[in-house]
């Protein structure tokens, strides 16, 4: 028997998927969006990029930035009653409407 693969993006079929008229490469000011620290940001995970990509169990979740770290940012999510730490590039970031 073949072992089962145990990767990152194992079980994402329906979660990391894009809608037929969104295939391909995202535009060039998706990675050119600055955020400030203390400013919400949605993950919203971008499957076409690989680099810089959260965790699946963090899709759809919103939070906090509280700072760079190289070109990524580093985000203050809140997942039940713990505070996690995430690292994303800002492919995988979008701007909140306050």
């Amino acid at each position: 028997m073949v072992r089962r693969s145990h990767g990152l993006r194992v079980m994402t079929r329906h979660v990391l998927r894009k809608r037929p008229r969104d295939r391909g490469m995202p535009p060039v000011t998706h990675s050119l969006i600055m955020f400030e620290t203390g400013e919400k940001a949605s993950i919203v995970i971008d499957p076409s990029i690989h680099h810089g990509m959260p965790h699946r169990r963090f899709q759809g979740l919103t939070g906090t930035v509280m700072g760079k770290q190289g070109r990524a940012y580093v985000v203050n999510v809140k997942v039940g009653n713990a505070k996690k730490t995430v690292v994303a590039n800002p492919e995988h970031l979008r701007k909140v409407k306050a």
